[in-house]
């Protein structure tokens, strides 16, 4: 993993600086520029890999560039005056258009500008690049870990960046957790799946790999990782009618275009062709009701850090008497799922018991309209060192209502909690992923456990509070202390102990 690899680790820290001392501060103005470049060498290579399989299986291959020259591996030869103008006349406006008219990717590239200022920057930020990927290919295989995975790791480093901009709330969810909801939600191929506010994919990309991985029935190409997750990381092995259908199942939505613009390229970089991710503002009166009631999987972290102006929320769908997006996301993804379709979102803690009325509506949603099946708290360090704020997963399924409600108690996501986040041995993850598929109401009644169950009458009469605390029974040791008498005497042997020990010492002067 990318955290293990102190030269690659090293090498993006040096990509970051040559942004920054060459005039580009903003970290979402330089993840944007960085990835144009990792992108346009990324074709280049998956190009070449299709052409190679073509030639090997005598079937007709047409490449995706209409003139050579656009290649990576041309024209990062070129001079650094020369590969600047090149980049910026020739070989970026063909990525602009790169998946045709009628795609999203070339509908949302449309107002992107390469912005790098000099061919100094440019040229140093090629070789930089160059040295990562070399990196990349040496680690993969001492490792033996895929190429395409352990390149979405440098991405995905590059992405966490992001954070530091603040925009909108926008955090990258750990992708030890995307994988834990969908080990918990578990998608299939043939379902439509969503996100109403995708930022870079990070959630429709673990669901691909996680059908990815489902669909590698021997296990050919699959890896166990650091978390204990076992991922397939190549699609290799895939039909060209599996994949059309997996790529065309993928939904992604956000209200930020340069978001949109990276998680298409994330997606991208990791095989799907054409992803379908889109800018749409999901709470707002040009949501597209044509998405209501047609999901099969919804994963998400929506954000959660402030209030909408009312005027512009879709009132004809939504009803909570709220302006918090926190609450407004629960109630857009219910509507979106289809019924028997299931969730499995990141909520801040406050969402669980918050006593004020929009709060405990938007609880009888998932109480009342659905079925919860499971409310999974996380220790607040889980988004740091980007967020402290204390978390949780729900999930729940549109359908008839809730019986039993199954708490657990995450303590440890195997990382240390502080802005370090350091891999530990102590994790829960794959502890909740077995406890939730083995759950039973009649066998867990233990509250004073991490995890047992809570029926719905009880979390009725207590204002549909979904708090772990409110429901764990705290077990008490008793601690037995000696009698007044004898404390008294260990205190005089003590004192006369002390006395001792001064005379000598007042006796050597």
């Amino acid at each position: 993993m990318l955290t293990n690899n102190s030269e690659l680790k090293s090498l993006i820290d040096k990509l970051w600086n040559k942004f920054w001392s060459g005039g580009i501060s903003n970290p979402l103005t330089a993840i944007e520029q960085i990835t144009y470049l990792i992108f346009m060498k990324r074709i280049d290579e998956l190009d070449t890999k299709r052409k190679a399989d073509a030639e090997w299986t005598g079937e007709e291959y047409h490449s995706i560039f209409p003139d050579d020259k656009l290649r990576w591996s041309n024209f990062k030869h070129l001079k650094a005056e020369e590969m600047l103008e090149h980049i910026q006349q020739k070989v970026f406006p063909f990525l602009k258009n790169l998946n045709g008219k009628n795609s999203h990717f070339t509908k949302h590239m449309q107002n992107a500008v390469f912005i790098i200022p000099s061919a100094s920057l440019l040229v140093e930020a090629i070789n930089t690049i160059e040295e990562i990927f070399k990196e990349i290919e040496k680690d993969s295989k001492e490792k033996g870990q895929a190429f395409q995975d352990i390149q979405g790791d440098v991405y995905e480093m590059l992405l966490g960046e992001i954070a530091t901009a603040g925009k909108n709330g926008q955090f990258r969810t750990p992708r030890h957790i995307i994988k834990l909801l969908t080990e918990l939600v578990q998608p299939q191929l043939g379902h439509k799946i969503g996100d109403p506010a995708c930022g870079t994919g990070g959630f429709l990309l673990g669901a691909y790999q996680y059908i990815v991985s489902s669909l590698d029935k021997e296990g050919k190409f699959a890896k166990e990782d650091e978390d204990g997750f076992v991922r397939s990381s190549t699609s290799a092995m895939l039909t060209e009618e599996v994949k059309k259908s997996l790529d065309s199942s993928l939904h992604g939505y956000d209200i930020d275009v340069t978001m949109v613009r990276l998680g298409l390229m994330n997606l991208m970089m990791h095989g799907i062709d054409d992803p379908q991710i889109d800018y749409m503002d999901t709470l707002s009166k040009k949501f597209n009701h044509s998405e209501l009631n047609t999901y099969d999987i919804i994963l998400a972290n929506p954000p959660f850090t402030g209030n909408l102006n009312k005027g512009e929320i879709d009132g004809e769908t939504l009803k909570l008497n709220t302006t918090k997006t926190e609450l407004l996301f629960i109630e857009r993804i219910h509507t979106m799922l289809r019924m028997g379709g299931t969730a499995g979102i990141i909520i801040p803690q406050g969402v669980l018991f918050g006593t004020a009325k929009a709060f405990i509506e938007a609880r009888k949603i998932m109480i009342e309209k659905s079925e919860l099946k499971a409310v999974i708290t996380m220790p607040s360090g889980v988004f740091k060192p980007y967020a402290g704020v204390a978390t949780a997963i729900l999930i729940f399924t549109k359908s008839g209502e809730t019986k039993d409600v199954w708490f657990y108690e995450m303590q440890s996501d195997g990382y240390s909690l502080d802005d370090k986040r350091v891999k530990i041995e102590q994790s829960d993850l794959q502890d909740i992923i077995i406890k939730y598929h083995d759950r039973n109401p009649q066998k867990e009644n233990d509250r004073k456990a991490k995890h047992f169950f809570v029926t719905k009458k009880e979390i009725v009469e207590n204002d549909y509070d979904l708090s772990f605390n409110s429901y764990k029974e705290e077990e008490y040791e008793e601690i037995e202390y000696e009698e007044p008498s004898v404390i008294l005497e260990k205190l005089e042997r003590i004192e006369d102990e002390i006395q001792n020990e001064l005379e000598k010492v007042k006796s050597l002067f």
